[in-house]
């Protein structure tokens, strides 16, 4: 039978990486320090091929670390070796901080979006205008033609009175009287109070 060869000096003797998370499970200090020693390294490697920062990998490595102290009663060597469970929970929790980022960012462009979208209320005075300039148009028809043509010369183009007179070749003194009068029937036909 052939001896195990051990390069870099002999083999540390002591617990398995297996039997260290038990005794951590027990609350060992002195066995997690061991525990750390063994998986750190390969813990920051997986994380950071993950996450690419190396600032944000050496959080997530320090919260797996953290985690494995706390959870290592969990472990089950029935499921598969200590390292791989480490290292399943360190993958897990580099995922969850590239979808946490990932998160973050979506809703950042949703509020973004939100910003330039018009208010509801903007949205309800303009259907408010559309619906006040359909009315004042029906009640426009309702006038004689020389009324709408006097109102719609004098405050829709801004034409004085006299150059109404002018353009309509209308004394102005009639096209102040059409122009009253008009007025008069827009505001009954509105059901604006005087």
């Amino acid at each position: 039978m052939k001896e195990a060869v051990h390069i870099g000096g002999p083999a540390a003797a002591g617990p398995d990486l297996q039997e260290l998370l038990g005794q951590v499970a027990r609350g060992d200090q002195e066995a997690f320090s061991r525990v750390y020693d063994q998986v750190c390294g390969p813990v920051l490697g997986l994380v950071r091929s993950v996450l690419r920062d190396p600032a944000q990998s050496e959080e997530v490595a320090q919260e797996v670390l953290l985690e494995v102290w706390r959870a290592a009663a969990r472990f089950r060597p029935s499921r598969g070796s200590a390292m791989t469970w480490v290292l399943t929970l360190a993958h897990r929790r580099a995922v969850d901080r590239v979808r946490s980022a990932q998160a973050a960012g979506d809703r950042e462009h949703r509020a973004a979006l939100l910003d330039r979208t018009p208010a509801f209320d903007q949205v309800t005075e303009q259907v408010e205008a559309t619906l006040e300039r359909e009315q004042v148009r029906r009640c426009l028809r309702t006038l004689t033609e020389l009324q709408n043509q006097s109102v719609t010369l004098a405050y829709y183009r801004g034409l004085s009175y006299r150059e109404v007179a002018e353009l309509l070749s209308v004394p102005l003194g009639t096209v102040k009287t059409r122009l009253r009068d008009g007025l008069i029937r827009l505001r009954d036909c509105l059901g604006v109070n005087a």
